[in-house]
């Protein structure tokens, strides 16, 4: 980091490439879906403008991941600026892309997926970090710019909403 932000454009290419995947795995996971690669591209951009910003005794990932989902936020505005019928559609009408990570072949899986992603965006914001991504509370508070007090009420409130869908999937095996 001490490189990338004294100027040297290959310590931060190097940041790109050990963060790409993580980063456009968050992307995918908190809503993003099929624009998950524009979204981490920007946000790159976004913080590669604004090496000047980052504490040195910060961690890079959670700072990386609060600027990827701060740009899905602002994805997710745009989308519903549109018409919310015709995303229904997409989403229903949406084929498989095997080299897309969100892609699940186990049908577990993709219900488990389902139940999160029917949660409001700030319970499944929460959920996906901390479960999905394996971050500790602490980089979910950092990531998601909230108080870890407010990160484990969060994740109880989920949670407690997310039990009775997954007893459902557990009853369907």
């Amino acid at each position: 980091m001490a490189r990338a932000i004294a100027g040297d454009q290959a310590a931060y290419g190097e940041l790109v490439a050990r963060y790409t995947a993580l980063a456009h795995r968050t992307a995918y996971l908190l809503g993003a879906g099929a624009d998950a690669g524009d979204v981490v591209q920007e946000a790159f951009v976004k913080a590669y403008r604004k090496l000047y910003t980052f504490r040195a005794e910060a961690d890079f990932k959670p700072w990386l991941l609060k600027i990827v989902a701060n740009e899905t936020k602002n994805l997710h505005r745009g989308r519903r600026r549109r018409n919310l019928m015709e995303l229904r559609l997409a989403a229903i009408t949406e084929t498989v892309d095997h080299d897309d990570p969100g892609t699940l072949v186990d049908d577990s899986r993709a219900k488990l997926l389902k139940a999160v992603q029917s949660l409001n965006e700030a319970d499944r914001q929460v959920v996906t970090c901390r479960y999905l991504l394996d971050l500790s509370e602490a980089e979910t508070a950092q990531t998601l710019n909230l108080a870890k007090g407010t990160v484990k009420s969060r994740l109880s409130r989920a949670l407690a909403k997310l039990r009775p869908m997954l007893e459902e999937v557990a009853h369907d095996r």
